[in-house]
């Protein structure tokens, strides 16, 4: 590995530009080294011309015969770019498309199967190391040559070299894929993400479920792999998604609270409507209600749903309240117990704001923290009024 991270670079240390950023096409010179660049395809890094990489080893590892993680990097994106630049008149480099804004251009160009593009993505964000990653990225480029879609190689670069780096990192480049690849922070108003058409469309999820929906079953499954994965690294869910999101979010990957946030309540949706024809949404029954109606049902102990419960109020952050919570839907669909979970959704991003803040804020709309939220669901549980189950 190199002593210089991808972030370093990517906030402007000085660097040699690459090889793409400096090519202009037109002589036989460039088009001799675009040639040159596709010869390296499917061969280690080092065998191209050392006159084109940009990335330099160390003495080291020359001795070593090694090379480092950003050598191999650059090798993979100039292969990649000499395949995606043959035959091309302007270059292919574009600063600022990224992978997923360029697979969402080719995905409404007409030229390819938008199902067949949606699979490119997933085989994409499955790849498990540089090698795979590079063999799906070959026959994606050259789509993106036919349909005259650039795309940034300098990011791209960053992408490859990332996938022999730590996993918040690796995750952090998939969910720029997908949070591009849907346009969810709305960037390219003349582009719209191609699941994000329609009004229709803007409701979460947990509203537009519809169980005799084609891919009903599908969507619930991803929702339910995502269980153990950061939010935004299951292809499955990027369609699902509708926080509002930064365009910096959008463009480096970063997780911010309203998309964390969603994505535990979609997983907690998905346990929940796991086999049930009935909905488990129900707009007005908060946690402490359903819990209640729970406890009436008499599914299980109820002393045990108590210490659960008790373990919900007393949870120190949102991470922790979403492991507790995802303890307890399983029980509520047992009982064919609903939720409200648009206002589990708010109940949820309210629990890390500390109670001065709401304080200061005041008024009518300021959003409740743990306090009130705590208070809410405790009063609402221990109601002297029986429920009713259902």
């Amino acid at each position: 590995m190199t002593g210089t991270s991808s972030t370093s670079h990517e906030r402007g240390a000085r660097r040699r530009p690459y090889f793409w950023e400096t090519f202009t096409p037109g002589d036989s010179y460039a088009a001799r080294n675009v040639a040159a660049l596709r010869t390296g395809v499917d061969r280690e890094p080092g065998a191209l011309p050392m006159a084109l990489h940009r990335v330099r080893g160390t003495e080291a590892e020359e001795a070593a015969g090694t090379v480092s993680a950003a050598f191999a990097a650059e090798h993979v994106a100039l292969t990649l770019f000499g395949v995606h630049q043959q035959g091309q008149t302007r270059t292919v480099h574009q600063s600022g498309v990224g992978l997923g804004t360029a697979c969402r251009a080719l995905r409404g160009c007409g030229q390819v199967s938008p199902i067949a593009v949606d699979r490119r993505m997933d085989a994409l964000a499955g790849a498990l190391d540089q090698g795979e990653l590079a063999h799906h990225l070959r026959p994606l480029v050259q789509q993106l040559r036919g349909a005259a879609v650039r795309l940034d190689y300098t990011r791209l670069f960053f992408d490859l070299l990332a996938w022999q780096q730590a996993e918040p990192e690796h995750e952090r480049r998939v969910r720029a894929w997908g949070l591009q690849y849907t346009d969810l922070a709305r960037t390219d108003p003349a582009a719209p993400g191609p699941f994000l058409r329609t009004p229709d469309e803007k409701p979460p999820y947990w509203e537009r479920y519809t169980p005799v929906a084609p891919r009903a079953a599908a969507e619930l499954a991803a929702l339910r792999a995502g269980a153990d994965r950061a939010a935004g690294t299951v292809p499955g869910t990027w369609n699902l998604y509708r926080a509002e999101v930064s365009p910096y979010e959008q463009t480096t990957g970063a997780l911010g609270s309203r998309l964390a946030t969603e994505h535990t309540v979609l997983v907690l949706f998905g346990l929940h409507q796991h086999g049930r024809r009935k909905a488990m949404h129900a707009p007005g029954v908060g946690l402490g209600e359903a819990c209640a109606r729970l406890r009436a049902s008499g599914r299980g102990s109820a002393e045990a749903l108590e210490r659960r419960f008790g373990n919900i109020l007393t949870s120190v952050d949102g991470h922790e309240l979403g492991r507790h919570l995802r303890g307890l839907v399983p029980l509520l669909r047992t009982a064919d117990q609903p939720l409200d979970y648009g206002r589990l959704q708010s109940d949820l991003r309210g629990w890390d704001i500390p109670d001065e803040r709401t304080a200061i804020r005041g008024g009518q709309n300021a959003p409740a923290g743990r306090t009130a939220i705590r208070s809410r669901w405790d009063r609402a549980f221990h109601s002297t009024r029986t429920p009713s189950p259902g």
